[in-house]
């Protein structure tokens, strides 16, 4: 999401070898990727916005038909961008920029740790201010630091995604010979805390926050498999690639049919999502981008994870002005693809004018 750590924003200079007299080759930049990343971006603005008109509709289609479908088209269409932001991750991880010691990791992690505490604090006051929050500041700024995701529900991501590029950098720093014994023990802690707040409130007789800092299976598999395929060199599909959106637009109308009639929210895990997700990945693998559009992308490509911050707060104020459950389809669809449109241009935007004001290390 970020460029800082979840690819080169741009070909790296030579650097000295650890004996001074080779340089180490530049890095090929991968704008097949910046495309990937930045229709990740929307897609979660579009599956954020489908969710928005379904629970409007009361996820219940014979409340308000128009809503509710074209609601669930759009949650349902954009549910291949998480499963593609841990490919990327892994990917950046294990091939495209590897760490080189454990010093590097934690330098990346804290350009993601520190966003996330800014706009936790920023979703809390603005919960306050419009009296949406459902508890105390005081208590949903504690449970926010042990992996509460209330109310930015949006920020449950990074609290697995850090967790995940922890585990993939100190797989890789082991193989490569490297001893990053601050990094297992933090790995440790990580592991072995959900338990032991469990038992520590058992057995003391206290209540203690939830501890969600921490990954599913599902999460670590789309990561190490995106690494995988990512890594494909150019010309492996061949002119096949496009191909790969017949398979896509079969795994989204079967989601479809999932969230209505066997249970909705779909599960990542799901082997819909997975299918859906990887046959999106392939279709825009290694994708000639023209050159002249190439600067423009990687801006907004770089910007993708300011706008994946902010841009529940700008659909929060949106959905809640302009969702009309009497709306027929057509007009319903229009109205999502328009409540989509202005969410990504005002989200984009606001993290292209932090980004010149040079607030990237706190806002993302």
């Amino acid at each position: 999401m970020s460029s800082s750590v979840s690819s080169p924003s741009a070909p790296a200079p030579a650097q000295p070898s650890q004996h001074g007299s080779e340089a180490r080759p530049r890095r090929e930049h991968r704008y097949d990727i910046d495309l990937i990343r930045l229709l990740c971006s929307v897609g979660v603005i579009v599956c954020h916005t489908g969710s928005a008109f379904v629970k409007a509709a009361g996820r219940e289609a014979s409340n308000a038909p128009g809503t509710y479908w074209a609601g669930l088209v759009g949650d349902s269409a954009g549910r291949f961008a998480v499963p593609l932001f841990f490919a990327i991750a892994g990917w950046v991880v294990l091939v495209g920029a590897p760490v080189r010691d454990g010093r590097q990791l934690w330098q990346r992690i804290v350009r993601i740790v520190v966003p996330l505490g800014v706009w936790t604090a920023l979703y809390l006051a603005w919960g306050k201010l419009r009296g949406t929050n459902a508890d105390p500041l005081r208590d949903l700024a504690l449970d926010a630091v042990f992996a509460s995701v209330r109310p930015a529900y949006h920020l449950w991501y990074l609290y697995a995604y850090i967790p995940v590029i922890m585990l993939l950098a100190f797989v890789s720093l082991v193989k490569a010979g490297k001893r990053p014994w601050g990094l297992g023990a933090a790995l440790l802690v990580l592991g072995a805390a959900p338990s032991l707040f469990g038992d520590v409130s058992k057995v003391a007789g206290i209540e203690l926050p939830h501890f969600g800092w921490g990954f599913g299976p599902y999460q670590l598999i789309y990561a190490a498999l995106g690494a995988l395929l990512l890594s494909m060199p150019a010309g492996t599909l061949g002119r096949f690639r496009l191909w790969w959106l017949l398979p896509a637009g079969g795994a989204l109308a079967a989601i479809v049919w999932y969230q209505h009639d066997v249970h909705y929210a779909i599960p990542y895990a799901s082997v819909l999502v997975a299918l859906f997700s990887v046959a999106v990945l392939l279709s825009l693998l290694r994708a000639g981008v023209p050159e002249r559009l190439r600067p423009a992308l990687a801006r907004l490509s770089g910007a993708s994870f300011g706008a994946y911050m902010v841009h529940v707060l700008v659909l929060g104020v949106l959905t809640d002005a302009m969702i009309d459950t009497d709306l027929g389809l057509p007009a319903a669809a229009a109205l999502a693809v328009a409540v989509t449109a202005a969410t990504a241009a005002v989200s984009f935007g606001a993290a292209l004018l932090w980004t010149r004001l040079g607030l990237t290390r706190l806002l993302g």
